[in-house]
């Protein structure tokens, strides 16, 4: 292995000041000579020490190793510097923030097959709905809507494309009809969803000849719980919305109903989304491979 270490101080100049300008200021060169030089030792290493996007730098977990090192004496740097260059197989701790309407993914199969293949892999899953910068918060990646992910992330699909779907329960459709349309859902009791206190109800899209549109129903119920707005249906508390997977063993079963098919189409589904980098740690490369893979 040949590594300059003349890099190291570039090094812990970012992972002390994590941002390359206050680096690059502290050491008296340009950001860009910080950046190659970070660069140069990755290569050098064969692993990502740091993960950096427009708005966010942080460690990696190889990072954050590396940094302890560099408190130790030379002997102990070389050696650290020398591990983690043969680390090749998927190790270590898996952060991942995960939309809580993803359902493949947080339905088991996929996760547990995961870990079944990659036992040296601890796999830590937030379940949230807020919009946040996973990097600065310290994910290694995350699962959302297409839609929602900034453009400076690398997606790959996870499962195919989605559709909505408005469901009841018989019974209540017995008692108080269903909508022909969904300009009619004004008129029926409707479980929401928001995903924080302090943000409007998600509004209930829909398509009609081509066009899409929004309606801005009133909910008697709403959550950030896909569960209780599952629960809620099934005991009869009005109509819901959600991504099709979740009510279809309900629907199958008799449980639920389908409504309003006409006006709900196709949509490009859920990504698992992480920064583009180099060296990729092989953690997060299993995990990208396992998803291709998916059935």
């Amino acid at each position: 292995m040949n590594i300059d270490m003349n890099l190291l101080p570039l090094f812990q100049a970012v992972a002390e000041e994590h941002n390359f300008r206050a680096a690059a200021d502290r050491l008296g060169v340009t950001r860009s000579a910080v950046s190659q030089g970070i660069r140069r030792l990755e290569d050098a290493i064969g692993t990502a020490l740091v993960t950096r996007t427009t708005r966010a730098v942080r460690l990696t977990e190889a990072g954050e190793r590396l940094r302890e090192a560099l408190s130790r004496p030379m002997a102990d740097i070389s050696a650290a510097l020398e591990h983690l260059a043969s680390e090749d197989q998927p190790r270590g701790l898996l952060r991942l923030a995960v939309t809580s309407i993803a359902e493949e993914f947080l339905s088991g199969p996929l996760l547990a097959s995961f870990a079944a293949a990659h036992p040296q892999v601890t796999i830590d899953v937030t379940v949230t709905d807020a919009e946040f910068d996973i990097v600065a918060a310290g994910f290694d990646a995350g699962v959302r809507l297409g839609e929602v992910i900034e453009q400076d992330m690398i997606a790959v699909p996870v499962g195919g494309e989605q559709r909505e779907a408005v469901v009841a329960t018989p019974a209540y459709l017995a008692a108080h009809g269903g909508p022909s349309h969904p300009r009619d859902l004004i008129d029926h009791r409707c479980i929401g969803w928001r995903p924080a206190p302090n943000v409007a109800p998600h509004r209930w899209e829909f398509e009609e000849n081509g066009v899409p549109f929004d309606v801005a129903v009133e909910p008697q119920i709403t959550t950030n719980d896909l569960r209780l707005m599952l629960r809620a249906a099934l005991a009869g508390a009005g109509l819901t919305f959600a991504p099709r997977e979740t009510f279809r063993p309900y629907v199958e079963r008799g449980e639920l109903v389908w409504l309003l098919e006409d006006f709900l189409p196709p949509f490009p589904g859920f990504y698992l989304y992480y920064p583009q980098r180099r060296n990729m740690a092989p953690k997060l490369r299993a995990l990208i491979d396992h998803v291709r893979g998916w059935p």
